[in-house]
């Protein structure tokens, strides 16, 4: 808990230097294009999303914010139970979903973020990733957890894209 804190704590700083350091023309520019950007939300399972409170990706101009993905059907039913590779695959390919329904794909990515209830287990399996990422892989952080959202998930993962015009 104390990372968190201090990750938080040095994320908040970090954008108040990066703020401060910006000219005047530059933070007039950047405000600029933020009331030109368009948003756009995305509802991969829209019955569930609602239910639980969220929307599983948000495009703003050029840049995709994808929320974790699980191993779950549209009813909510955990698809793969105890099978790390399947929940895997199962992620990556919603993810997929999402990027293509953007024109994005996994070469776009720039931030992974994977959630597992068995690191040792993820660490096995996590090969598959290089069938995803051909070219480079994006930065990240895996996390053991202690559990997620539905029981029987053990592998949740979340995503940033960029586009570049």
């Amino acid at each position: 808990m104390k990372a968190i804190q201090f990750m938080a704590a040095c994320l908040v700083a970090s954008t108040i230097i990066i703020s401060s350091c910006k000219d005047d023309d530059d933070s007039e520019a950047s405000a600029n294009k933020t009331m030109t950007d368009t948003t756009d939300y995305f509802l991969l399972r829209p019955q569930l999303e609602k239910e639980y409170g969220y929307s599983h990706a948000v495009r703003i101009g050029n840049d995709l914010k994808i929320s974790g993905a699980v191993s779950m059907d549209d009813n909510g039913v955990i698809v793969a139970p105890g099978d790390m590779e399947q929940q895997m695959k199962n992620c990556y390919s919603d993810l997929e979903k999402i990027l293509n329904h953007y024109g994005y794909t996994f070469e776009d990515v720039v931030a992974e973020n994977v959630y597992t209830t068995d690191m040792k287990e993820f660490i096995r399996v996590s090969g598959y990733r290089n069938s995803i990422y051909k070219k480079q892989f994006p930065t990240g952080t895996w996390l053991e957890v202690k559990g997620l959202a539905v029981d029987g998930q053990m592998i949740e993962i979340d995503m940033e894209a960029h586009k570049s015009k």
